[in-house]
C-alpha cells in the first residue's frame, strides 16, 4: 500500500452483520439468560443500528425500543427514533424525562454553574459546551457558547469546577434514561443493549452508570466510519444514514467534535486505526491533510483521553477476593 488508506476501515457488512446477530443470541439467550432486548433509540446512527442488528437477531416482537426526550432534545432526534421504529415494524415507548430531571435538580444545578461565569443566562437562553487545544497538542481548555434570546452569541472561558458541576448535571440525564432502560429490562426480562461505537468506547465518551451501562454492547468494536456503513447495508432510511452525530445534550446544536474529539468523527477513526497499527504521524498527516505536528497532536489527544477515562470502564474495585464470585465472571 502506497500509504494510509480510506479503505483500511472497509469490511465486510454482510459477514459482520450475521456474526454480531448470532453473538447477540448467543449472549442474551445463554450467557445472559434473557428473553429479550431493550434499545433506546435516540435518532442517531449508533442506536439506530443496534436497534436493527436486534430486530434481526430476535425479530421486532422480542425488541423494546424506548424514546426517551427532554427539554434540550433536537425535535428532529424524535421524528428520526419513530422513522427508525416505524421502519423496523416496532411500535416504541416514549417517555419525557423532563419533569424527572427537574424534580432532582439537574437543570438547576446546570443553570446555575452557568450564571457564575455568565450572570444574565436564564432559561430563555440556548447554551453548549466546547472544548480547544487537543489538535494542537495543548491542555484541553473548555468554554461556555451561549445565544440570548435576540441572538447574540457570547463566549466565557470555564474553571474546571464550573465545567465538572455542568458536565455532572448533564450527565443525570443519560443516567435517568439508564434507570428507565432497566426498569423495562427486568419487567421484561430482557437486557439492556449499550449503543457506543468504537471511537466513543475507546476515548471514553460515554457516562459511567449512565449509557456506558449496558448488558451487551454490540457495535463497540466498529468504528463510526463502519457504523453508517452498516446501517446502509441494513437499509435504513437515508434520513438516517445522512444524519449527522450529535451530543443531542445541550440546548445549542453541537457536534462530537466540538465538544470532545479533537477532529470530526471520520478522521478521528482513521487516526484511532492508524494509531493502532502503528502508522507513523507523518503518514496520518497527509491522508487527513493536516501537518506532522498537528497529527502528532491527535495522537497524543487519544492516549490523553484513554489514560484519563480508564476509570470508567473499570468494575466496582474490591478489597478483598470474593472466589465463588470471581471465578464465575
Amino acid at each position: 500500500m502506497g500509504g494510509l488508506e480510506w479503505s483500511v476501515l472497509d469490511i465486510d457488512y454482510g459477514r459482520e452483520a450475521e456474526r454480531i446477530c448470532a453473538g447477540l443470541r448467543e449472549a442474551v439467550a445463554t450467557r445472559l439468560r434473557r428473553r429479550g432486548v431493550v434499545v433506546a433509540i435516540s435518532g442517531g446512527i449508533d442506536s439506530s443500528v443496534c436497534a436493527a442488528l436486534a430486530v434481526r437477531a430476535f425479530g421486532p416482537g422480542r425488541v423494546h425500543l424506548l424514546i426517551l426526550p427532554e427539554h434540550d432534545s433536537d425535535p428532529d432526534s424524535a421524528a428520526r427514533a419513530n422513522l427508525l421504529a416505524s421502519h423496523l415494524g416496532v411500535e416504541p415507548q416514549t417517555f419525557d424525562i423532563a419533569p424527572a430531571l427537574e424534580a432532582i435538580g439537574a437543570y438547576a444545578a446546570r443553570d446555575a454553574a452557568v450564571r457564575t461565569v455568565l450572570p444574565e443566562y436564564d432559561d430563555r437562553w440556548k447554551m453548549k459546551l466546547a472544548i480547544s487545544g487537543g489538535s494542537e497538542g495543548a491542555i484541553n481548555r473548555f468554554r461556555l457558547v451561549a445565544r440570548s434570546p435576540d441572538g447574540a452569541m457570547h463566549e466565557r472561558e470555564l474553571r474546571l469546577h464550573e465545567y465538572l458541576t455542568i458536565v455532572a448535571a448533564t450527565s443525570y440525564k443519560q443516567r435517568l434514561r439508564k434507570t428507565i432502560e432497566y426498569f423495562h429490562a427486568d419487567r421484561l426480562h430482557y437486557a439492556v443493549v449499550g449503543t457506543p461505537n468504537r471511537l466513543e468506547y475507546d476515548q471514553g465518551f460515554f457516562v459511567k452508570n449512565g449509557d456506558g451501562s449496558a448488558d451487551v454492547k454490540p457495535i463497540a468494536h466498529l468504528y463510526k466510519t463502519q457504523v453508517y456503513g452498516m446501517a446502509r447495508h441494513l437499509g435504513l432510511p437515508d434520513r438516517l444514514c445522512e444524519a449527522q452525530p450529535t451530543t443531542d445534550t445541550y440546548s445549542l446544536e453541537q457536534g462530537q467534535d466540538e465538544f470532545y474529539f479533537a477532529l470530526p468523527y471520520r478522521s478521528m477513526d482513521l487516526a484511532l486505526w492508524a494509531l493502532e497499527h502503528g502508522v507513523e504521524a507523518g503518514e496520518l498527516a497527509k491522508a487527513l491533510d493536516i501537518t506532522p505536528v498537528q497529527a502528532a497532536a491527535v495522537y497524543e489527544d487519544i492516549a490523553r483521553k484513554r489514560r484519563t477515562t480508564r476509570p470508567l470502564h473499570l468494575r466496582p474495585l474490591l478489597l478483598g477476593t470474593v472466589p465463588s464470585v470471581d471465578a464465575a465472571t
